[in-house]
């Protein structure tokens, strides 16, 4: 049974796959109801509410500094970072993006400013495959070391007391970003100038490319403020989690725990943003960000249900086949989590699903961590939406998809940049626990 069970799973992450966007997660609550009925126990205890709390919370704050014209500000603060190095964009539009989902939580900021990308590759004469290879990967990878995502708040709740927040933040922020900027120049090597791509000069040829030059922003009143608001929030949550850990323990017994203290932070900021900058809190659902993310929630439901009562059915079958490999060779959890994270597009999901077992299996909490950052192996399958984006926006044609679908020029620097991440987790894991 386990085997059609597994089958199961696997089909309706196919199927959702297949249907793209809100249907992955559609698809894996119909996984769940097929499940129930061949006689595997289902309960709502799996579902993931915490998590997908967290994401709402961060994705309507951020959605409110959207609608307040804050990510147009950052959009634009990246384009003259980046118009200032243009020869060197593929090195440094990773930490762009890198850095704009370290402080959003979510990778759906990387949808602005992959225009900026392709642009100022463009007008460089470098491939725009190149740095969006791995930008996009850096604004997956990021989500493992973000203090306000889901996955990483999940994450530090099931370490403790081994392992504080802060200590998780202090291993997964500098693993991933040395990663990033050690891959990058991976990414860099990748193929010749521009004008030697024969695809490029046929379309540019027909006149498919087009060169739109730096947009012109017109700064909205307020949208400084909004972002202020919002790195301000990210600093109370980091600064409240670290006083009620029971490592600082500056607050013993706190009323507000750190999963309500992120929730309720986040709204809030989103309503002083709204009240702030005096606009109608209806656009807030009518924004791209809001959209993005609330279709994350519904997909994060589905997959990491279907995922964790698959798991949770067999989780004794699970401990004979791979625990002692997990316990004796714990980087093997990273090929794992990296083929899960693949099929549940979801970081968030992903840890949920896994995690929990990946540490009841006798997994050290330096194994865990240093294999965290495999659960952003989202480029695997080319369908994820910012890799599905990055393709459209490139009218050059340099950045396609293989007629094989995994020969994508995403797949080299995000398995790079995994390894590195992991290699590194272990290495500053065991400086620092």
């Amino acid at each position: 049974m386990i085997i059609i069970e597994l089958l199961i799973v696997l089909g309706a992450i196919f199927l959702g796959a297949r249907l793209g966007s809100i249907g992955i997660g559609l698809a894996g609550g119909a996984g769940v109801l097929v499940l129930g009925l061949i006689g595997v126990p289902v309960s709502q205890s799996a579902i993931p509410f915490d998590v997908i709390a967290i994401i709402m919370a961060v994705i309507a704050a951020i959605s409110a500094m959207q609608v307040a014209g804050g990510l147009d500000y950052m959009v634009d603060v990246a384009d003259r970072f980046l118009r200032k190095r243009p020869k060197q964009i593929t090195l440094f539009a990773p930490l762009v993006t890198y850095f704009m989902t370290l402080f959003a939580g979510t990778g759906h900021t990387a949808f602005s400013t992959l225009p900026v990308i392709v642009e100022v590759a463009k007008e460089n004469n470098v491939r725009p495959s190149k740095p969006l290879s791995i930008a996009v990967v850096a604004s997956q990878m990021a989500i493992t070391a973000s203090p306000i995502s889901a996955a990483v708040v999940f994450f530090a709740s099931i370490l403790e007391p081994d392992v504080g927040y802060i200590q998780l933040l202090s291993i997964a922020i500098p693993s991933t970003l040395t990663a990033v900027i050690l891959t990058s120049f991976v990414a860099n090597m990748f193929g010749g100038p521009l004008d030697e791509d024969p695809i490029y000069q046929e379309r540019l040829a027909a006149g498919a490319v087009h060169l739109k030059g730096r947009n012109v922003y017109e700064e909205v009143p307020g949208a400084k403020r909004s972002v202020v608001m919002f790195l301000t929030a990210i600093l109370l949550v980091v600064g409240y989690a670290t006083a009620i850990s029971e490592n600082v323990g500056l607050i013993t017994e706190p009323t507000l725990p750190r999963n309500e203290a992120i929730i309720t932070i986040m709204l809030a900021t989103g309503a002083l943003i709204v009240m702030s900058s005096k606009f109608e809190p209806v656009r807030i659902l009518k924004s791209q960000v809001f959209q993005s993310g609330m279709s994350a929630t519904v997909c994060i439901l589905g997959v990491a249900w279907l995922g964790t009562t698959f798991v949770n059915a067999h989780i004794e079958t699970i401990e004979e086949l791979a625990g002692d490999i997990l316990q004796t060779q714990p980087w093997t959890l990273a090929i794992v989590l990296a083929f899960a994270s693949a099929l549940l597009y979801s970081q968030a999901a992903t840890t949920r699903a896994l995690m929990p077992a990946a540490l009841a299996l006798g997994v050290s909490p330096l194994g865990a961590i240093a294999a965290f950052p495999a659960v952003s192996a989202l480029f695997v399958l080319p369908t994820y939406p910012t890799l599905l984006a990055a393709v459209e926006m490139d009218d050059t044609g340099s950045t396609r998809i293989g007629k094989y679908v995994f020969n994508h020029p995403f797949m080299i620097p995000g398995l790079v940049n995994i390894a590195l991440a992991v290699m590194f987790g272990f290495i500053f894991g065991s400086l620092i626990l």
